[in-house]
């Protein structure tokens, strides 16, 4: 299964300057995905991060993971328009080498455990087929706030 910018925007709660998953280029959905993101030097945080050095900040990619992640659970919950993802944590986060502008990110997420609304998520961020980033991802799919 693929979606497109458009499909993802349907799913996903987040909206630009926040959407960090551009494609999903391969999807079960609740139990993996791999999603895409294409770094442009246009980006907000290259901005201050850092001038003459742009480096995605690392705390993003983590986000880009957690992103994907929310796209593969949210694709496999029949109320999802009722429903938002909420990262509440993180474990064994390492990052091997930086993501620079012109990079393509590849998003790799596999669903772990699923257990009422809580989830356990393996993540990586690869580069090229080089590992740029991995992590234990957590989170909670909650009711939609009302107001």
């Amino acid at each position: 299964m693929e979606l497109s910018i458009h499909e993802i925007l349907r799913i996903l709660p987040h909206r630009y300057p926040f959407v960090l998953v551009d494609r999903i280029l391969e999807m079960e959905p609740g139990r993996r995905a791999v999603g895409l993101k294409n770094v442009s030097f246009n980006e907000e945080f290259f901005q201050g991060h850092f001038p003459g050095n742009p480096v995605m900040p690392g705390v993003l990619v983590v986000e880009a993971m957690a992103q994907t992640a929310g796209v593969c659970l949210l694709a496999s919950v029949a109320d999802r328009e009722e429903r938002v993802p909420y990262f509440t944590g993180i474990d064994a986060c390492k990052f091997r080498r930086p993501v620079v502008p012109g990079d393509q990110l590849r998003l790799e997420v596999e669903i772990i455990t699923t257990k009422l609304r809580l989830c356990k998520a393996r993540g990586r961020a690869l580069v090229d087929g080089h590992l740029c980033a991995e992590a234990i991802i957590f989170s909670s799919i909650v009711e939609k706030p009302r107001g």
